[in-house]
């Protein structure tokens, strides 16, 4: 059941791999089980590669790039002023390889090193992409086949494989003197790396029983028997136990019994079809029995997600017209860090794209040489073409999701380069673009995202219907400028105190605005066909007069003050016409606003700062993660065609049982460990919004238990979201973040469950995670 730097001195030289610092190495037992230890490529990558970092600031440098003995993690040197440091990155942080010059900084900065000896290195989260030159191009073909490879075996290992490949890296580690041999003084220092503290006398306690061999050491299978008795899960065995009693056996009839206690199907067929699936001894999967080990296995793989699976697919009805979604949205793509002195770039966009974005923004100005630029005006944000924006849309907005992008124009320029976007938009992107109403639908009614598969459509203002092409221009007012406007001339007064002269000297930085810049030309205005800018007419107007296709933008205070003093008709508004929030426009770091108050008033296109980890950014990934990350959720009935039927009341109670393997936060203090507590917080109607937590457990980040209840109580279950957080307890200072999981309380399942977490920017935290309980009744 569903509940709902300097430059390096010339005389200096880079190490050769064949100096002695880079020469073969034994492979580790890590990628030996990952049965990559004959592979040319690896081999390669264990020997090291001089490769240059090819950055925008100073020469290309180059560096030994070294894989190490657990197939996990690439050193290489770094310096900071004149000190060298060793650096290193994880091959599970990196989202995608790209050949040749892929990537911005290799086409602006790579232009001298032949495409077939340039790759880049694309990591999840928010880390820079790393852009490389090799010194052949065969060095490169290794270097991208050998980090494509180790990605694809770590992507398809079960969560038993990945905590087993997790545990012999930090075992490699640990094993100082490399004699693939374990003192008690390395398992100890094992134990700290692992984020555990124990008891030395039961420590040793552990070691000897271990050490068969008497000498003091562990080696070979001691080690391996270390290891399990490390990894054993006794509230899965005592689990385990339950359904099985004391054979300590799971027949199909005893399996199909917690099949249904979970919420699953609970069929014969079915309960053998995962003994089929999952047990690992052939003798028992012969006679439809299941182990511990199977019974594990099956826990930790993907049918014991907290997510439920077949909502990592496109599950929803997507016939429905625009405005009945809601549709990821991005505020000042273009940027990479803050809206002030940011660095502008094409990534920024591949960034959202990928992340399921649907509708991303350009701020576009004068450029010189008659090219339209992108960047943040008034600011010392740096510029980008247009027209490398809309190339990099072209290469990368169908890529994650086939459903319709939204280029949410915000412009600047005069008519000449108004008329140079709209050509750029047309050769770029060609069929791509939406030019004119689909056949055979109604012009003045939104289409549904099924309709404008693998479409672009632009949102911007658009001249009366009168106006044909080179009948001349108009003078319109853009609703969103002229809000901010007013709004940065309020935010001014209440922060002239605190910050006078830096605002005064950011008004000094005067952007290339054409004098003609409130004129649309005929061009751009052809484009915009479903999507017309027009500034907000007021409530009781647009609902006596809906105009589907004409779309107004609300900054956060001023969407509030509707929700405040409308909200029932504004949530009728978003049933007919779509509407854009954005954060406030003097907020210098770029920082979020929460956007479950504009979903819970049915606003489809929520804008956050996608650069700008936090909660708010958790909530977003959240909330779309339930349909595939296709960019587009349904909205509920309530929000669709109000005032809809009553929902269903719920009651939720969450049993946090159990966490495996948190990460240690602090690596250089060996001795740093990390008490952790949960959070269970509810994000939904105001009614709902509700948090809990559970005691905090000391000096244990390897498997800290709990075994606490948490209790909520919801009205509107179909708009709430669910987020998981661990964090370290700190008396006397503000808790650490740790990890988080968020996602739809429609997409969770009940049962026995695991969450995967992950970091403040999104990434994967593997092999981290949550065990728990979940149950959801009606009232």
């Amino acid at each position: 059941m569903i509940c709902g730097r300097k430059a390096r001195p010339a005389a200096e030289q880079p190490r050769s791999p064949s100096d002695g610092s880079g020469g073969p190495r034994r492979p580790g037992r890590a990628l030996k089980k990952m049965g990559l230890t004959e592979d040319e490529d690896i081999q390669r990558m264990l020997r090291g590669s001089l490769l240059r970092k090819i950055k925008s600031r100073g020469g290309p440098r180059e560096r030994l790039f070294c894989l190490q003995e657990d197939g996990v993690t690439v050193c290489f040197e770094g310096r900071f002023g004149r000190a060298r440091s060793q650096q290193s990155f994880s091959v599970m942080h990196i989202e995608g390889v790209r050949e040749g010059h892929q990537s911005e900084g290799l086409r602006k900065y790579g232009a001298a090193f032949p495409e077939r000896h340039c790759f880049t290195l694309v990591f999840k989260g928010k880390r820079k992409n790393l852009d490389l030159a090799a010194r052949g191009e065969e060095d490169a073909r290794h270097w991208v086949q050998g980090l494509t490879k180790l990605m694809g075996r770590l992507q398809a290992m079960s969560q038993p494989e990945k905590l087993d490949h997790w545990i012999h890296a930090v075992l490699q580690r640990a094993d100082r003197n490399k004699d693939n041999k374990m003192s008690f003084r390395e398992v100890k220092s094992m134990l700290r790396m692992i984020n555990i503290y124990m008891d030395d006398v039961y420590a040793y306690k552990l070691f000897k029983e271990c050490d068969h061999s008497g000498d003091e050491r562990l080696e070979g299978r001691e080690v391996e028997e270390f290891c399990r008795r490390l990894l054993r899960r006794p509230e899965l065995e005592e689990l385990f136990g339950h359904y099985s009693g004391e054979d300590r056996v799971l027949s199909a009839e005893e399996l199909r019994d917690f099949l249904r206690d979970q919420g699953e199907d609970a069929s014969l067929r079915q309960a053998r079809a995962v003994i089929r699936a999952y047990e690992l001894n052939e003798k028992a999967r012969q006679q439809d029995l299941m182990m511990l080990d199977g019974f594990m296995m099956y826990l930790l793989s993907a049918a014991g997600d907290i997510l439920n699976q077949e909502h990592t697919k496109v599950h929803q009805d997507m016939s429905q017209p625009l405005c009945h979604y809601f549709i990821s949205s991005s505020h000042n793509t273009y940027l990479t860090r803050n809206q002030i002195g940011g660095t502008s770039s094409t990534e920024a966009y591949v960034r959202a794209l990928m992340a399921g974005c649907r509708c991303v923004e350009l701020d576009c100005w004068e450029g010189s040489d008659g090219e339209p630029v992108v960047y943040h005006g008034h600011t010392l944000t740096s510029k980008i073409l247009f027209r490398d924006v809309i190339e990099s849309i072209r290469d990368y907005a169908f890529k994650q999701s086939p459903y319709p992008v939204i280029l949410s124009l915000e412009n600047h320029c005069g008519l000449e380069q108004q008329a140079t976007m709209a050509r750029h938009m047309k050769d770029i992107l060609g069929d791509m673009l939406l030019t004119q109403p689909l056949e055979g639908q109604d012009p003045h009614n939104l289409p549904s995202p099924e309709q404008l598969k693998g479409k672009v459509l632009v949102k911007g203002k658009k001249l009366p219907e009168p106006w044909h092409e080179h009948q001349g221009v108009t003078s319109l007012l853009d609703p969103e400028e002229e809000e901010e406007e007013e709004e940065e001339e309020e935010e001014e007064k209440l922060q002239e105190r605190n910050s006078r002269r830096s605002l005064q000297s950011l008004q000094e930085i005067k952007p290339l605005q054409a004098k003609d810049a409130s004129q649309v030309a005929p061009e751009l205005s052809a484009m915009v066909v479903y999507c017309q800018a027009v500034p907000f007419p007021g409530l009781a107007h647009a609902l006596r007069h809906p105009r589907p296709c004409e779309m107004s933008s609300f900054s956060e205070r001023k969407a509030r003050k509707l929700i405040k003093e409308a909200g029932p008709a504004l949530v009728q508004y978003n049933a007919q016409q779509l509407s854009r929030v954005y954060p406030l426009g003097l907020k210098m770091n770029s920082s979020n606003y929460n956007p479950q108050e504009m979903w819970n008033a049915g606003c489809q296109l929520v804008a956050l700062n996608f650069q700008t980890p936090g909660y708010e950014m958790d909530l977003n990934a959240g909330r779309f993660l339930g349909n595939g990350c296709c960019g587009y959720v349904l909205k509920p009935p309530c929000l669709r065609s109000p005032p809809g039927e009553g929902t269903r009341r719920l009651a939720l109670h969450i049993r946090v049982i159990t966490a495996q393997q948190l990460p240690k936060l602090n690596r250089e203090k060996g001795s740093s460990i990390v008490d952790p507590f949960v959070r269970v917080e509810i994000h939904g109607v105001p009614a709902d919004c509700s948090k809990q937590q559970t005691h905090h457990k000391l000096n244990n980040g390897f498997n800290p238990r709990w075994d606490e209840t948490l209790s909520f109580q919801l009205q509107v279950p179909e708009l709430a979201l669910v987020r998981f957080v661990v964090e370290d307890y700190d008396s006397t200072s503000c808790n650490d973040f740790v990890g988080q999981f968020t996602l739809p309380l429609a997409s969770m399942r009940e049962g026995y469950r695991h969450i995967h977490l992950l970091s403040k920017d999104g990434a994967s935290l593997s092999p981290a995670t949550l065990f728990v309980h979940i149950r959801c009744k009606s009232l």
